[in-house]
């Protein structure tokens, strides 16, 4: 079964993404960031549910990212919403890791 009939959808090499690091990506039509938090990838969406600002730009703390425009913050294993002003969770994302390369499935 190819990867794009079950739903899985190269994001980028895992050497793209450093530990403590997040990555913004474009994977099929959809803004995702790609973080690692020790050594563990998680996925979620790249753009703030409070306003339009990439959280890319943003700062990983751990597992939580600050969103660069106006400092809301968000667990990125669950999306979770963690501090104001958003209110609306992000949506996260399976990842796995298969021959060098980040996956995920936006199913």
């Amino acid at each position: 079964m190819s990867a794009e009939k079950s739903g899985w959808l190269r994001a980028a090499a895992r050497s793209d993404l450093g530990q403590g690091e997040v990555l913004g990506v474009e994977v099929a039509g959809h803004a995702i960031a790609l973080y690692d938090v020790d050594g563990d990838i998680f996925a979620t969406d790249n753009i703030c549910t409070h306003a339009y600002a990439r959280l890319s730009d943003g700062w990983l703390d751990g597992d939580l990212i600050e969103c660069p425009l106006h400092a809301a913050r968000f667990d990125v294993r669950t999306g979770k919403v963690l501090d104001p002003p958003a209110t609306e969770d992000l949506k996260a994302y399976p990842v796995r890791v298969l021959d060098g390369e980040i996956q995920v499935n936006l199913d």
